[in-house]
């Protein structure tokens, strides 16, 4: 692992993001452009992640299941919006087994048309619903500018797809899941968002609506970190799913589809770490609790790590630990690699802690430390990670509310954009010309707009509604839209 300087935040942001990624072994880059290797420390991060999410997803009622990768050209081809909105970034096979294929297969680039096929043959009657699916895969997007985790050839995500009796039934699925997304965002992840939903410009292709939560990164750029999609009955009609009424009728179904990916680890990295390396919350740390044990001779290291031996039964069930005993290493060089790679707490322990029955905790974000009474360590540490979670999130909370501004006029919105970095909550007319307008002159897009108050959902912190002026054209507007520069 190296431990050379890490390039500054201030100095080059995307430098500093990339610097972390490689030093720290969370992913490296593959010989095939764009696709990247996830190493296991950046896997196991991945890991941890999945396990969280993947029981909030069972929990509200969700199966897994898994569909193939390679997708029949005409499946793709079978509703129009889908195909002219992923294209671009499909890959095609056009050979197998040393012969032209009769019909190309596309590389999954996402998975609604090879799961609505099936749904087909599947749902027959109003009993078969709602059919509640959800898969952990890999994806393939032909993207033409990666970075590592939040932009990559090849990604790994879930995505769920469901399909329901009525419009209201898929409105509160779509619903449902975006708050599970906010609620991991910020209970887990630490992440503080904003959730609304997307302008028509940035929607789902193919979808009714599509709803987002929006993180802001310390570089005040917007991340999308999870997306819903109701997808209205623009799926089922294309692939005829249908179900039979209780009066016998057939009709079509309504469905929804959502998915969060590897870029939540990009995420992660953007929101919390600093110049010594990456931060982890505690959440999503595989690792909580580093012990270092400190000696200068044979004698001092027998008696320290039948200490720490004894320390450790306290800890057992309680946290995920691992013991630093390396030989070869000083304490110094372990503290800076363990700082690297965002472990939220270490504990020291030499030969004085062992007389002084106590030891030194230090917390990886404040580097502040603690000295602790052996009977207290598990309290201590525990106490510790709670509050190293909370502050993370305050403070990454403070952090996008210090960059959040209510803007009024253009001109004042153009020099923000170019001079600052966050997000504005300004007024829009709704046509989708003017969202365009803005954003070829100052790349700026909407990332949400926020739920009304009739709606199933309300936006934590957005403006309610008012009157106002639309940004590009003047037109009356009823309410701001969240406004940023994005990755």
């Amino acid at each position: 692992m190296s431990q050379d300087a890490i390039t500054p935040r201030e100095k080059d942001f995307s430098q500093w993001y990339l610097d972390i990624v490689t030093k720290a072994e969370l992913a490296d880059y593959s010989p095939v452009r764009g696709c990247m290797v996830i190493r296991p420390n950046g896997y196991a991060i991945w890991e941890r992640l999945q396990r969280t999410l993947d029981g909030m997803i069972k929990a509200s009622g969700h199966r897994n299941a898994y569909f193939p990768l390679f997708i029949p050209e005409s499946f793709i081809r079978k509703e129009a919006e889908h195909v002219e909105g992923f294209a671009p970034e499909c890959a095609v096979v056009t050979h197998g087994g040393g012969k032209q294929l009769e019909e190309p297969l596309m590389v999954r680039p996402t998975s609604e048309t090879i799961m609505y096929h099936m749904y087909a043959k599947w749902i027959q009657s109003y009993r078969d619903l709602p059919l509640l699916i959800n898969q952990w895969a890999n994806v393939v997007r032909w993207e033409m500018r990666t970075r590592l985790f939040l932009r990559t050839t090849e990604f790994l995500w879930q995505e769920g797809h469901t399909a329901h009796a009525t419009a209201e039934e898929a409105e509160e699925e779509t619903c449902q899941i975006l708050e599970m997304y906010r609620r991991f965002a910020e209970e887990e992840m630490a992440v503080p968002v904003f959730m609304g939903r997307k302008s028509e410009n940035e929607k789902f292709a193919g979808a009714l609506h599509t709803y987002s939560i929006e993180a802001m990164m310390q570089d005040g750029k917007a991340l999308q970190a999870g997306t819903s999609h109701n997808l209205g009955q623009n799926f089922a009609r294309a692939f005829e799913v249908k179900y039979q009424d209780e009066n016998q009728a057939w009709q079509y179904c309504w469905q929804t589809s959502w998915g969060v990916s590897t870029r939540l680890i990009g995420a992660l990295i953007m929101a919390h770490s600093d110049d010594r390396g990456l931060v982890l919350p505690p959440r999503m740390a595989p690792t909580q609790l580093v012990i270092v044990p400190i000696w200068s001779s044979d004698e001092q290291k027998s008696a320290v790590l039948s200490y720490v031996d004894a320390l450790r039964g306290q800890l057992e069930g309680q946290v995920d630990y691992h013991i630093d005993d390396r030989d070869q290493l000083r304490p110094g060089w372990k503290y800076a690699e363990w700082e690297l790679r965002g472990i939220p707490l270490r504990l020291e322990v030499g030969p004085r802690d062992l007389e002084k029955r106590g030891a030194v905790l230090v917390r990886r974000d404040t580097r502040e430390k603690q000295t602790i009474a052996a009977e207290q360590l598990a309290k201590a540490v525990a106490a510790s990670l709670t509050t190293l979670q909370r502050d993370l999130f305050a403070r990454a909370r403070d952090f996008r509310d210090a960059h959040t501004r209510s803007i009024d006029t253009y001109e004042e919105f153009r020099r923000y954009m170019r001079e600052a970095s966050g997000f504005a909550w300004a007024h829009w007319c709704g046509r989708p010309e003017c969202e365009t307008r803005v954003a070829q002159e100052t790349k700026a897009t909407i990332r949400t707009v926020p739920f009304r108050p009739s709606d199933r959902l309300t936006t934590p912190d957005a403006p309610g509604p008012e009157e106002g002026h639309c940004l590009a054209c003047a037109a009356t507007s009823s309410q701001r839209v969240l406004w940023g520069k994005s990755y």
